[in-house]
């Protein structure tokens, strides 16, 4: 076979096959579209590989070579192929994968693979919600249709103990996603090439180089349509019709068919993101009620009324807000702000070696993203100079029904804020190849050692690309912006800015619901919009004439493969949007409610990509989420502190408390009882405007800090460090109890 081949440039070296195991036999379609067996009707096809026929050139004289002594290598480990012609295009062939009971036995009992031994014949105790099966039934998935399964005690499957496993039917005793996966576990490391004492193997490296366009495990039907073929369960079509079609949104997912279907990962991100999506109505409640208290009493606030009321707040004159080009303002112009304010209450030295090239670029890409965060910042405040000096002219008649909302401080924050959001999507583009790119140089020895290190890669980036524009307003804007007579210039230009009259909680609102926004229609447009136009491209470019007869294995060629991180994208974007709903939670009390209803939508819209879009996904095996647990509980922990400080430093509620129980009343105050009435007067200073210079440098400063200020540091600083004592005290708790759970165990 490899002597009619002319090697002039490569030598290879091949192994001892016997002659008539190097042929792999082509056959003809037999016109059964929805066949999952080899022409005799008997072998099931456990995978599929699919490559064109290259013209006779040197370089694919290479690939023909490597492709064919891959294929002599599968069958000497024990597989059956079987080729056939595609009945569209005559260059492209199929190579159908066979895996035979014994070679099934050997590699289940490799990949300690669990069976059953025997039915559970133990009873199960009764749900406490019973009575209500007859309300709770349309919310489950259709059980005449699918079943629920016999529960087995399972065992690691040993060949020498065949007859202790519950072993029924040998057809079926392996499922398919079992099948699939021991095949994909041999294709993994059968050689195609060696070359002296270097042995070339894996599917993977075949694919990256051209030698095969494809390699994927079969659907058993098509998603919409039931199979015709006598046997076939389709749980293609089952899933499809209970769990991936928008009219059963409101149904439980059936987790043990997907399980049973895409193997465990895939099971358990599902289950992890339903867990997730019913956590988040208990918070997105308890958001919208927050919410929903603001907006009806933002008519009642005593400060509200007093910012508004022409007598007091109409009478109190704001110090300019910008050098030269800035005017005197009344603070009753900024009413409706303040309205708004109210309703968001391999070798050692080879692998350092790798390892610090790889942190370098981690860090050199997280310095880039601060710079455009300063960049962004400079925009700010040169965007805020031109609009203050627009937006308070007199003569703005266009904008007068909006003038009231459309303040330069608003209109900075959007357009800053949009502005953000295309430089954080462009690094994240960017970021991606670079993170691969270091991983793969670092060499990980397993695959789980490379999915961990790349996950706390993009996880780092990704950190600081999306949340440090939030922490920059929720924590340091307005806190360095000097006083009147004496601000401080940011590179000693640009005065620094300061918070929206309503606060910077309106600004960091704005930052969280662009972000959040604008991330949840890219991630659809990328999850659901490309892979479908893809789809439709390559049908309309590959379409043959209507009366053939497609075969299974042809139609799922023409579908989306899955990228090789899988699973990663999805977890990443579930992270991250757990992070915007934890972290910032205090500022915006909707953001639960949002990421509640775009999780509803991202359950049906993950189940009808792969049940739809994508090729049958290789199975794997798992025990849990992997490195994003951890990644999760820092979360919480981080999210603990930095709420505090946002209910301490960044928004009013402290000073507010402060002065309804100290100072409204004797001795600071003139009113019998405590109340709010005065607050607004009180939070402001006197500043003489003859103090101004041309420089705008007094000698001296113009107003003196009062007792309150002192108190209400110190209140804010007792309330963070109580909070975070007292979530330390309760995680101590959790964990405790969990430890003993366990050892009771």
């Amino acid at each position: 076979m490899y002597g009619t081949m002319e090697e002039q440039e490569y030598e290879f070296q091949y192994v001892d096959l016997p002659v008539e195991l190097c042929f792999c036999l082509q056959t003809e379609f037999n016109d059964k579209p929805d066949s999952l067996f080899f022409n005799d009707g008997v072998r099931r096809i456990d995978f599929i590989l699919a490559y064109e026929d290259e013209d006779k050139k040197d370089f694919e004289k290479r690939h023909t070579f490597q492709r064919q002594y891959f294929e002599a290598s599968l069958m000497k480990m024990g597989m059956e192929l079987e080729a056939i012609q595609s009945v569209i295009d005559e260059k492209l062939l199929f190579v159908k994968v066979h895996m035979p009971w014994d070679v099934l036995c050997t590699y289940a009992e490799v990949l300690h693979i669990k069976l059953p031994i025997q039915p559970n014949d133990l009873s199960s105790r009764p749900s406490r919600w019973r009575f209500l099966s007859c309300i709770t039934k349309h919310f489950y998935p259709n059980e005449e249709l699918i079943t629920k399964e016999t529960e087995f005690f399972t065992a690691p499957f040993e060949k020498d103990r065949l007859e202790y496993f519950y072993v029924r039917d040998k057809d079926v005793f392996f499922t398919a996603s079992m099948r699939s996966r021991m095949a994909y576990y041999i294709l993994s490391r059968a050689p195609y090439e060696i070359r002296g004492n270097i042995k070339k193997f894996g599917i993977t490296k075949l694919l990256d180089r051209g030698v095969y366009k494809a390699a994927y495990p079969l659907h058993d039907s098509r998603f919409n349509v039931e199979s015709k073929e006598e046997g076939c369960p389709n749980e293609r079509f089952l899933l499809y019709k209970e769990w991936a079609h928008p009219k059963s949104f409101y149904k439980m997912q059936p987790l043990n068919l997907i399980r049973k279907y895409y193997g465990e990962k895939i099971g358990i991100y599902f289950a992890w993101l339903g867990f997730y999506t019913i956590m988040l109505a208990l918070a997105a409640v308890v958001g919208l009620g927050c919410f929903i208290y603001g907006y009806r009493t933002q008519d009642t606030s005593t400060w509200s009324k007093e910012v508004c009321d022409p007598e007091i707040g109409g009478k109190i004159v704001m110090c300019p807000q910008c050098d030269k080009e800035c005017k005197y303002w009344r603070l009753n112009s900024t009413c409706e702000a303040s309205k708004v304010k109210e309703t968001v209450p391999y070798t050692a030295c080879g692998r350092c070696l790798r390892l610090s090239i790889g942190i370098g670029t981690v860090l050199f890409w997280i310095l880039l993203i601060l710079a455009s965060i300063v960049a962004i910042i400079v925009y700010r405040l040169a965007a805020f100079f031109a609009f203050s000096a627009k937006l308070r002219a007199q003569d703005m008649k266009e904008l007068e029904p909006l003038k009231e909302y459309v303040t330069p401080q608003m209109a900075t924050s959007v357009t800053a804020s949009l502005i953000s959001f295309v430089v954080i999507m462009i690094l994240n583009t960017l970021y991606e190849r670079v993170a691969i790119w270091i991983t793969d140089f670092e060499l990980p020895r397993t695959r789980t050692d490379y999915e961990n290190s790349l996950t706390l890669k993009m996880f780092l980036f990704q950190f600081v690309n999306y949340y440090s524009s939030c922490f920059y307003i929720a924590f340091a804007k307005g806190k360095a912006v000097g006083y009147p007579g004496d601000p401080v210039y940011l590179l000693g230009k640009y005065r620094n800015e300061e918070c929206d009259p309503g606060g910077c909680l309106i600004e960091l609102t704005t930052q969280l619901s662009i972000i959040m926004g604008g991330k949840a229609i890219w991630n659809n447009i990328q999850e659901v919009l490309l892979p479908w136009v893809k789809n439709l491209i390559l049908r309309h470019c590959t379409r043959g004439p209507s009366e053939k007869v497609i075969p299974r294995w042809e139609q799922d060629y023409r579908l989306q493969s899955l990228s090789k991180l899988g699973l990663f994208y999805e977890y990443l974007e579930m992270v991250i949007q757990f992070g915007f709903v934890t972290l910032f939670v205090a500022s915006f009390p909707l953001a639960p409610v949002l990421a509640l209803v775009n999780n509803l939508f991202e359950i049906r819209v993950d189940a009808w990509k792969i049940t739809t879009q994508f090729r049958r996904i290789v199975p794997e095996k798992a025990q849990d989420i992997g490195a994003w647990q951890p990644i999760l509980q820092g979360i919480a922990i981080l999210a603990v502190a930095t709420n505090a400080m946002i209910i301490a430093f960044t928004s009013d509620m402290i000073p507010r408390l402060v002065y309804y129980w100290s100072f409204s009343v004797y001795p600071y105050g003139d009113h019998l009882n405590h109340t709010m009435q005065g607050y607004t007067n009180s939070s402001l200073s006197i500043f003489n405007i003859n103090d101004f210079s041309n420089n705008s440098r007094p000698m001296k400063t113009p107003y003196n800090i009062t007792t309150s200020l002192w108190q209400i540091m110190f209140e804010c600083v007792l309330f963070l460090i109580l909070g975070i004592e007292i979530s330390g005290m309760l995680l101590g708790t959790r964990r405790s109890m969990s430890t003993q759970s366990t050892t009771g165990m």
